[in-house]
């Protein structure tokens, strides 16, 4: 029985099923919106939402937390002064997954998965 086990395995190990969803975050936070496939989306969001309230957090803690988990810089740094500008003002749901359909190749269901306030994250980028 599979009661009380959250942890989507994606058929990898831990180390690389740790590294995957961090380099996932990392290109979602660098771009704003990425397409993958449905499951790996689903085991992002939680991940790309608890460091959006890492962000929203603001303090050194919080900081050195999220460069922990995701161990790149330039991607906190955005991630704390533009993202968590933008949704500064929702309590949750950072994250939006569109399904897309099966990838041509094998059959895979692909989606999107991008953030709630990129219109807010864009209009910020423009002003800047």
């Amino acid at each position: 029985m599979r009661h009380r086990k959250k942890t989507v395995k994606l058929q990898r190990d831990a180390a690389h099923r740790r590294a995957l969803l961090s380099n996932l975050t990392c290109s979602l936070i660098e771009h704003g919106r990425i397409r993958t496939t449905l499951a790996k989306a689903k085991a992002l969001r939680p991940i790309a939402e608890r460091m959006v309230t890492l962000a929203k957090r603001g303090d050194l803690h919080a900081r050195r937390q999220a460069i922990a988990s995701l161990r790149q810089k330039d991607a906190v740094k955005k991630l704390f002064t533009e993202i968590a500008a933008a949704s500064e003002g929702r309590q949750g749901g950072y994250c939006r997954i569109t399904k897309l359909g099966a990838r041509v190749s094998d059959s895979a269901p692909m989606a999107y998965i991008e953030w709630t306030d990129i219109e807010d994250m864009a209009a910020a980028n423009v002003e800047a």
